[in-house]
């Protein structure tokens, strides 16, 4: 197979696995830098162009999208599926995963945990926002934040009204959250890959720290999942309509609750934890999914 993967920096982890599986399994793996591509958009003629010549060719592509240009990454995405070139995650999964609001509203359709979340437009709405969602502690949340950026601890009421207020001012959208005190600043990250839980790890935050993002000072060990935590790993990613994804999950009173399905997850922290190889498996996927040509949206999402 000839493989396109979009992806600004070429010298990440994830990124030398993928095309060092990729390799070795006899495929080529060409790194595509999103922001240097640029698109045709004529009718039955979606063609891309990088540093000048046509992207010919490929059977896969494989989305790196960082959240900061989820836009033109999506609208570079679509412009492969458009082409018949299959992707690993299609346009519209990318799209539902990155906004916080729509992937919390898709998975309380599917009746799959979640902490209590709120939110709001009105600003004069702050004191019930804070009431439904049960009062401080609470996490803040923009919209369409990722790695734990964008997202605040507010320790008591006053607080976070501050918080909500202050974001409010600057016309962000935000979510506010229950605080999971019981999950002791640890979480669960599951990969899933085709379907399937093939590694998951708990991770748990540096001193201080509420929340447990490895390149945070965070640390990873391997874990077993119970059944429902399993169970809930594969739901979430099949709800987003994702092939591969890191689900996020915290162990609560009442059971696993989801706090992020991530369609870009790395893969260091989990295959250092684990000792799998996990960009095996995604390489894995395309040889299966890849000739069958199985894109639903063919770019049109």
């Amino acid at each position: 197979m000839k493989i396109a993967m979009m992806a600004r920096n070429p010298n990440l982890y994830s990124h030398k696995r993928l095309k060092e599986a990729a390799e070795q399994r006899g495929h080529t793996l060409d790194i595509i830098n999103t922001l240097r591509c640029t698109m045709t958009i004529a009718s039955r003629k979606p063609h891309i162009y990088y540093n000048g010549e046509k992207l010919v060719g490929y059977d896969a592509v494989i989305p790196r999208i960082g959240a900061s240009i989820t836009f033109y990454g999506l609208a570079v995405l679509r412009q492969f599926e458009m082409a018949g070139v299959y992707p690993l995650n299609e346009s519209v999964a990318i799209g539902r995963s990155r906004d916080k609001l729509r992937s919390t509203q898709i998975l309380a359709r599917e009746g799959i945990g979640l902490p209590v979340t709120t939110f709001a437009h009105d600003p004069k709405q702050t004191e019930e926002v804070l009431k439904l969602a049960g009062g401080a502690p609470l996490v803040i949340k923009l919209l369409e934040g990722t790695q734990g950026l964008g997202v605040v601890l507010a320790d008591t009421d006053r607080s976070a009204k501050s918080v909500i207020e202050a974001f409010r001012a600057s016309n962000t959208n935000i979510l506010v959250q229950e605080f999971i005190k019981e999950a002791g600043g640890t979480d669960i990250r599951a990969l899933v890959v085709g379907g399937k839980v093939v590694a998951a790890m708990m991770r748990t935050g540096a001193d201080g720290e509420f929340r447990s993002n490895l390149h945070r000072g965070g640390t990873a060990k391997t874990l077993k999942l119970s059944p429902e935590e399993r169970s809930t790993a594969i739901r979430s990613a099949k709800a987003m309509g994702l092939n591969v994804c890191g689900v996020d999950m915290l162990r609560a009173n009442h059971g696993p609750v989801v706090m992020e399905v991530n369609s870009s997850p790395g893969l260091e922290g989990v295959e250092k934890a684990t000792g799998i190889d996990i960009a095996g498996k995604i390489i894995e996927l395309l040889e299966k999914k890849a000739p069958k040509g199985g894109t639903k949206t063919k770019g049109t999402g």
